[in-house]
């Protein structure tokens, strides 16, 4: 009769909130939460599961400063056990992958589109596509290439031009991208992968928390347990 969802609390906000307070994240920060959501995205695919909808309000961080991926409604699961390819036109749409918008048949590569939109919006703090409404931001979407002003790095510059490939096959993140595997793109060089899936890396940024007296909800949840059990 009563269903109840117990989830771990994240009291580091969302990459939303920190990014509207600092405008946009330097190089080394940015590229430590993108290797940690790389490894969460291939986790999920690894699984059989698209993610669909990668965006900063979706990236929660624990009180050490760490990356955890949140609300998974519009996940496609059993990937692995149908043709590989998703049909359903879903997501934020400024993170929404061409594929899409086209209403073609998709698979993870969408993942790595709305990847790169948000390593975009981390490295230059603002969307890489525009439109006053829904459909000049698809057609921007589809059809504009994104500018990389002069203060971004060479090889982030290269990392989100394949990322933002067009192409789902050869998109950076897929097998037939012709810059090999995301991990050994040289934006990650030197990344030290092993470290980051046992969760050894410092993060750079540890969000500063208030400790929250949670006694009073326990003494509440109990007393409903104890209503329910009656």
């Amino acid at each position: 009769e009563y269903l109840f969802f117990v989830m771990e609390y994240l009291k580091g906000g969302d990459l939303m909130h920190h990014i509207q307070a600092v405008k946009k994240f330097d190089e080394n920060r940015s590229r430590f939460y993108a290797c940690e959501i790389i490894i969460a995205l291939q986790f999920l695919h690894s699984k059989g599961i698209i993610y669909r909808d990668l965006k900063l309000d979706n990236i929660l961080l624990d009180s050490d400063g760490h990356v955890h991926l949140a609300d998974f409604g519009m996940c496609k699961t059993e990937m692995n056990r149908e043709n590989g390819m998703a049909s359903t036109f879903c997501g934020t749409p400024d993170y929404i992958a061409p594929e899409i918008i086209k209403g073609q048949l998709y698979n993870e590569a969408v993942d790595f589109w709305s990847f790169g939109v948000l390593m975009y919006e981390m490295l230059i703090g603002q969307s890489p596509f525009h439109g006053e409404g829904e459909d000049e931001l698809f057609d921007s979407i589809l059809n504009e290439r994104p500018y990389f002003p002069k203060s971004i790095g060479k090889e982030a510059a290269k990392c989100l031009s394949a990322l933002f490939d067009r192409n789902p096959n050869t998109r950076l993140g897929m097998p037939e991208c012709p810059d090999g595997p995301i991990r050994t793109h040289s934006f990650f060089r030197g990344v030290d992968w092993k470290r980051y899936e046992a969760r050894q890396m410092p993060p750079p940024f540890k969000p500063s928390v208030v400790k929250i007296n949670t006694k009073p909800f326990v003494i509440i949840y109990l007393f409903i347990y104890t209503v329910i059990i009656l």
